[in-house]
């Protein structure tokens, strides 16, 4: 079967890192470590937007678009590092430059940090030179959900938005109260309630922000006026109905959205293009999606009272 496969894969990787003694600086090299190299002629250079540190990755096929892409990690862990290779691919599959944005991790550094840092980053890039036109924001699993606020954020605040925007297994819910998360639990093989709780709970601890605050968890938030949006999840995934219901709640505002579902594969398998031909070719829709859409500019909204909005950016 594919899940055999696949979880194998999953399990390998993550088994070198993800252990019950682990703890976040193991965790943080680990993960970093458990990623492939990128290839050889991919260029990966040190960077910052908008003050936040982070890689520039671009290949020969690069072009004039940039796509920021937040890293996953629950929040706690990923790097710019852990990223290298998906970047390249989806630089190689876009046509783009790929802006990897290292921003403050928890629990160091609590919600809302890391929305902080993406608004940064956003109006980093676009005092850089690169038109919205010819931008495109993504993410995936936490990552996911930081991308879906900061265009929420942007189109509260009346801000130029990207051209489009697409979201590997987004992580979009921190109330865990998707039916997948029950109902996938015994085909995912990498994440659990209990791994997301503990995340959670790293990300807003002491805090005072609540799991259901618009900045931590977009899904419940109005999801109209945004720029296209591709959404990637696989179906052995406890956040698989995290990727359904962002599309769902798109769609019923009367926006552009798509969801495409990996049979039978993991959290993030995007990762695994190098292992796993099904995430090479999602990786090749992504760049399509960007290279349809690229180059077209999404009209700012007025801003909304209250919500995400009421952050200053």
């Amino acid at each position: 079967m594919v899940s055999q496969q696949v979880n194998g894969i999953g399990r390998a990787a993550y088994g070198l890192w993800l252990t019950p003694e682990a703890t976040i600086e193991s965790m943080r090299t680990g993960f970093d470590g458990m990623c492939p190299e990128p290839p050889a002629d991919a260029v990966v250079a040190e960077g910052r937007v908008g003050d936040v540190p982070g890689k520039w990755v671009s290949v020969p096929e690069s072009g004039s678009t940039v796509v920021v892409h937040f890293h996953a990690g629950g929040y706690l862990i990923g790097s710019s590092t852990s990223h290298r290779d998906m970047a390249a691919r989806i630089a190689r599959a876009a046509g783009a430059r790929v802006f990897l944005p290292d921003y403050r991790l928890a629990p160091e550094n609590p919600a809302p940090a890391a929305l902080e840092d993406a608004l940064a980053v956003h109006h980093g890039v676009l005092a850089d030179g690169t038109a919205p036109a010819d931008l495109v924001v993504s993410g995936d699993s936490a990552g996911g959900g930081l991308a879906l606020s900061l265009l929420v954020s942007l189109r509260d605040a009346a801000a130029p938005l990207p051209a489009a925007a697409f979201l590997c297994s987004p992580w979009a819910d921190l109330t865990l109260s998707g039916d997948s998360m029950e109902g996938r639990a015994a085909a995912d093989p990498l994440v659990s309630r209990e791994v997301l709780q503990g995340m959670a709970d790293g990300y807003l601890g002491g805090t005072g922000i609540p799991a259901t605050d618009l900045r931590v968890s977009p899904l419940f938030a109005d999801l109209s006026g945004l720029p296209p949006l591709l959404v990637q999840a696989g179906t052995s995934e406890v956040l698989e109905d995290d990727a359904v219901r962002i599309v769902d709640r798109v769609l019923t505002a009367r926006g552009d959205a798509t969801l495409q579902l990996g049979y039978e594969m993991v959290h993030v398998y995007q990762m695994f293009a190098d292992r796993i031909p099904e995430a090479a070719d999602a990786i090749e829709r992504i760049g399509a999606f960007v290279r349809a859409h690229a180059g077209r500019t999404v009209p700012a909204v007025p801003a909304a009272p209250g919500g995400v909005g009421a952050m200053q950016i």
